[in-house]
């Protein structure tokens, strides 16, 4: 995982809660790497406390130590061979310079816009999978849009509400774009502007156009 801020950090720790093995973070001071694993909480624990990036693990027992670690370039994390490399830091991470080095089998685009659009061919070409921001990012604007509907209605959910609306809609929108891509043998990047803009263009023509009302 690239990138180590407030989305970076909540997503490696979800990720950590469903089982995934984290080998790999970093935030703009340096990245650490472990094949056993790193364990996202008292990484930020130690970093919030001494204001340094260290792989403060502790094990599973009762006895508690710091686990084995290697500090890391960034390009030398984009570069590790993953199954997934997840993208939470900023824009233009991965370009057409380093987009040949890239060994994940997929890409999760947290942050907006981390891979430029010279790499993303390179990277299709390559088979690597990249699940886009306008997807994989979109739960935050959901969210304001939940917050928006609650203001209008004075009337507030509890989070586990907000949370089972989110999934649900994130799902229903999550398959709507992997269906596209894979009956059209496009990327889910393509695929999600071609939903996107779909969307738009029918709001815009239920809505009428300007020649609509100027005719009427």
């Amino acid at each position: 995982m690239q990138g180590f801020g407030n989305a970076g950090y909540n997503f490696a720790k979800l990720a950590k809660e469903e089982g995934f093995r984290i080998v790999a973070l970093s935030d703009s001071k340096g990245a650490l790497l472990s094949n056993d694993g790193l364990n996202p909480e008292k990484i930020m624990f130690h970093r919030e406390k001494h204001k340094e990036f260290k792989a403060m693990l502790y094990c599973d027992v009762s006895i508690c130590e710091e686990a084995e670690h290697a500090v890391i370039t960034n390009e030398e994390l984009l570069a590790l061979d993953v199954d997934i490399l997840v993208l939470a830091a900023m824009e233009n991470q991965i370009t057409s310079k380093n987009a040949a080095n890239i060994s994940a089998k997929t890409i999760l685009e947290v942050a907006n816009g981390p891979i430029d659009s010279e790499a993303d061919m390179i990277l299709e070409e390559q088979g690597i999978t990249v699940i886009p921001d306008v997807l994989a990012n979109a739960g935050g604007v959901t969210v304001s849009y939940f917050e928006w509907v609650q203001n209008r209605a004075g009337y507030y959910w509890e989070e586990d509400e907000v949370n089972e609306k989110l999934e649900k809609i994130m799902n229903k929108e999550a398959d709507n774009i992997f269906v596209l891509a894979d009956e059209k043998n496009i990327s889910l990047r393509t695929a999600a502007y071609l939903v996107g803009v779909s969307r738009l263009s029918g709001a815009i023509r239920d809505k009428g156009t300007k020649e609509y009302y100027q005719m009427h």
